[in-house]
Formats: structure tokens, C-alpha cells, sequence
């Protein structure tokens, strides 16, 4: 007969690292990087802190995990979904905007984009390691859906290399002033992100439409 105590503690095991990264997260989001200990995250995620470098040798690996499960994977997805889009370029624009803010922008884990801007000059490895598995992965994206655009006739010949920026910057704006000022404003958030990102996903689309 299987032991229950046996099961349960097999799933612990399994969770341990969500768990981990989850702890991990709150704390980065709320400390920063270098603020942060390794021996917090383990008292957070109810662990010791040998058993926290059992799964993650070090304070940057743990930071790296946080990125790719919290950061870098909703852009991947992103990429995959649009490659199958279906609409016009303009509605792909707009949709992967809006998603990029529900999946990552209105959560806690977009306070890792400020902090990256905050402390990326004390840690260059860290920063190389966010701009490889983020930015630039972000970038091909945008640049995917421009081009696409541009070859289906939805846009004229645009300037895509700096297009590109003039579609992420309000972005992150959106999550620099959600983490500074936004924190400040009350219940009500002083900007209503998905109406802003609807009504500038309109203007590029217009700004970008075959005869302008």
C-alpha cells in the first residue's frame, strides 16, 4: 500500500523550485538584486539555504531562473503565437502590446525591467545576460511584426530599426512609472495602461499605413 506521507513529500520536492523562484521574485522585485540574500529567499520559500543551492549554486543563477521563468518566457510565447497570427498587421501590433502588458507588464515581475535599468551598471553580466534573453529577443519580435506589415502591403517602408523603439518605449514607460510614481497614486492607477497601449498602437498604425 503507497504511503500518502511518501506522495506528499515527493510533491514537495517537485514544487521546491517554483516555490524557490517564486520567493525569489518577491524578494528581487521588492529589494533589488544586491539587497537581497540568498538566506531570505530560502526562509521565504520555508527552506534552508543549502537546500536553496541544491537547485540554484548561486545568488546569480537564482536571479538568471527568476528572468528566463518570469521575463524571457512570455516573450517566446509571444514569438510562437505571432508567427501563427491570422489578422492584419495592424490588429498583430496592437495584440501583441496588449499581451505583453496582461502577461507580463500588469504583474509583479515587471519590477525586474526596473531594476535591471537601476542596477545594471553594478552587475554587467547580469545586464548582458537580461539584454541576450530578453531585450534582444523582444526586439526580433517587434521587428517580425513590423517587416510583416511592411511585406503584406498594411505598411509602408517604414524605418524599422528605430520603429521598433517607438513601439517599446511607452512599454516601458508603462512599467517604470507602474514601480515609481504608480506605487504612489492610490487605489486608482494614475494611467489606464490598456487604453493607453490601444490608443498608441493606433497612432503607429495609422502613422504607418501605406500613402502617409
Amino acid at each position: 500500500m503507497s504511503d500518502p506521507h511518501q506522495h506528499k513529500r515527493e510533491r514537495r520536492k517537485q514544487d521546491r523550485p517554483g516555490e524557490l523562484l517564486e520567493a525569489a521574485l518577491d524578494l528581487f522585485v521588492e529589494k533589488g538584486f544586491a539587497a537581497t540574500r540568498a538566506e531570505e529567499v530560502a526562509v521565504r520559500a520555508g527552506v534552508s539555504k543549502g537546500t536553496l543551492f541544491l537547485y540554484f549554486p548561486s545568488k546569480e543563477e537564482l536571479f538568471k531562473a527568476v528572468v528566463m521563468e518570469n521575463v524571457a518566457r512570455p516573450v517566446a510565447q509571444g514569438i510562437t503565437e505571432a508567427e501563427n497570427f491570422t489578422g492584419s498587421s495592424g490588429e498583430l501590433l496592437t495584440w501583441m502590446m496588449l499581451e505583453w502588458w496582461r502577461r507580463y507588464g500588469a504583474t509583479k515581475a515587471s519590477g525586474i525591467s526596473k531594476l535591471m535599468m537601476s542596477e545594471a551598471g553594478n552587475f554587467p553580466e547580469l545586464a548582458q545576460f537580461f539584454r541576450s534573453n530578453v531585450i534582444q529577443p523582444a526586439q526580433s519580435l517587434v521587428r517580425m511584426v513590423l517587416q510583416r506589415g511592411i511585406d503584406r502591403g498594411d505598411f509602408r517602408a517604414i524605418d524599422v530599426d528605430n520603429t521598433i523603439y517607438s513601439v517599446m518605449a511607452p512599454l516601458i514607460f508603462l512599467v517604470m512609472e507602474k514601480h515609481s510614481t504608480g506605487a504612489c497614486s492610490g487605489p486608482q492607477p494614475s494611467i489606464n495602461p490598456e487604453q493607453f497601449i490601444t490608443h498608441h498602437a493606433d497612432l503607429l498604425v495609422r502613422g504607418m499605413a501605406p500613402g502617409h
